[in-house]
Parts: C-alpha cells; sequence; structure tokens
C-alpha cells in the first residue's frame, strides 16, 4: 500500500471518530453529562488507528509537509484526549468543556489538513 493510499485511510478513520467526537460533544454540552464509556472509547480507537496509520505512512513513503503538521496536531488532540479521558471521564468528573473545545479544534484543523491530500 503506497503513502497516499494510507493517507487516505487513516483520513476515512478520522472522519468516522469524529462522528463520535460529535456525539459525544452533544452529550456533554447539551445534556451536561458525561457520555457514556463506550463512545470515547470508540472514538479513541479509530483516532489512535488513524493517528498509527498516517505515522507510518510518513515514515515509509513520501507524503506533503502538511501532513506532518497534521501528525503534529493530532498528536496535541491525542494528549488532550487522554487527559480528558484520564482525569476526567475515568474519575466520572465533568469534562471542561473548555478542554473538550481546545481538543476538538486541534482535531479539525489536523484532519482539514489531511483532506486536500487524501482527496
Amino acid at each position: 500500500m503506497d503513502a497516499t493510499t494510507m493517507v487516505k485511510v487513516a483520513t476515512c478513520l478520522f472522519v468516522l471518530a469524529a462522528l463520535g467526537g460529535l456525539v459525544m460533544a452533544g452529550i456533554r454540552f447539551g445534556a451536561g453529562r458525561n457520555p457514556p464509556v463506550l463512545i470515547p472509547y470508540l472514538h479513541g480507537l479509530l483516532a489512535g488507528a488513524g493517528l498509527t496509520l498516517l505515522i507510518y505512512a510518513a515514515v515509509v513513503g513520501p507524503v506533503p509537509n502538511t501532513v506532518t503538521i497534521a501528525i503534529v496536531l493530532l498528536l496535541a488532540a491525542a494528549a488532550g484526549g487522554t487527559i480528558l479521558n484520564l482525569v476526567y471521564h475515568w474519575r466520572q468528573v465533568p469534562i471542561p468543556k473548555g478542554l473538550t473545545v481546545g481538543h476538538i479544534l486541534l482535531a479539525v484543523a489536523g484532519v482539514a489538513l489531511l483532506l486536500p491530500v487524501a482527496f
């Protein structure tokens, strides 16, 4: 599989993860409670798989510089998501909305950089 195909698959995984993210944001901002535990775990699994594949694509094949920038942004989003999960969700503490928005903005910016490369 060539690097461009891997970027396409990774982007699709991120879009699927984003759908779960929308559901979680709707629950947190709409209902005012943390989402059920299964949704963030699936969200993290899909995003982690996409990030792993994206890093692998950058290592084995030539990719545009925007992919490298996207990786950095998505790694920062992953760090924020890990904090949201382990510090707040895991302890059943309400997830801070500001940190959630920061996580969303980093992830959206990273995926937005991938879209022109993938499609």
